[in-house]
């Protein structure tokens, strides 16, 4: 008997842009997510099914075998931690699906002299929920910070003097024009990747390898 493939996706941008190259390897999902109540949602392959998981999880639930394979941002991988490119956390990564991309950027209130700080050598507070990711970016800069971890409405720690920056993705950068926050440094573009489960991946090889040629000859 064929076993069961779980894919563990999350909502929102990603969901919807993994969906054609779902097609491309002849998977439909058959719910919407944004109309059904179901967190598990069936596909046209009986043995393929679809698992909703919040975005920052979905390295989690692949790592340990809550789902065999996942679609989640670098950002999300890097936060995760580990050897999360190879085999330290049971995490293979085939592809970079080049979906949902964006930036990781550092950005502050357009009135804050942000060069002339980083010249001067001083203390910078910075705001983010991508703590890894800043930490080793301003360390690499030689540049001394104060992290202070949010999960939402980054743009408000310069507003209130909570932070001098922050570090956060950025789209069209139209949520920090909006709030008077300009983009002083890029850190690195972010895309999603195809994780998958590695003991999965011995086991289910019949199954998870065709999906996975499916997408990189959608992504050619």
């Amino acid at each position: 008997m064929t076993a069961t493939l779980t894919l563990a996706l999350s909502k929102g941008r990603i969901f919807d842009e993994t969906l054609p190259l779902l097609r491309a390897a002849g998977i439909e999902v058959l719910e919407d997510p944004e109309t059904s109540r179901k967190l598990i949602l069936p596909t046209n392959q009986a043995q393929l099914r679809v698992v909703l998981v919040r975005a920052s999880d979905v390295p989690t639930y692949v790592q340990y075998g809550g789902a065999d394979l996942g679609v989640t941002g670098l950002d999300t991988l890097i936060e995760h931690g580990g050897d999360w490119a190879g085999s330290g956390t049971g995490l293979y990564q085939p592809l970079d699906l080049k979906i949902a991309k964006c930036r990781m950027s550092v950005a502050v209130r357009a009135d804050f002299d942000y060069v002339g700080k980083v010249k001067q050598g001083a203390r910078l507070k910075v705001a983010t929920k991508y703590t890894t990711i800043a930490r080793d970016f301003f360390a690499s800069k030689g540049v001394h910070v104060d992290m202070v971890k949010l999960y939402g409405s980054m743009e408000l720690a310069p507003l209130t003097g909570l932070a001098d920056a922050i570090v956060d993705l950025v789209s069209t950068g139209n949520t920090l024009k909006a709030n008077h926050l300009v983009e002083v440094e890029r850190i690195m573009d972010i895309s999603s990747r195809l994780v998958v489960n590695q003991a999965s991946l011995k086991m289910k090889q019949a199954q998870i390898r065709p999906i996975i040629d499916a997408f990189a000859k959608a992504l050619a």
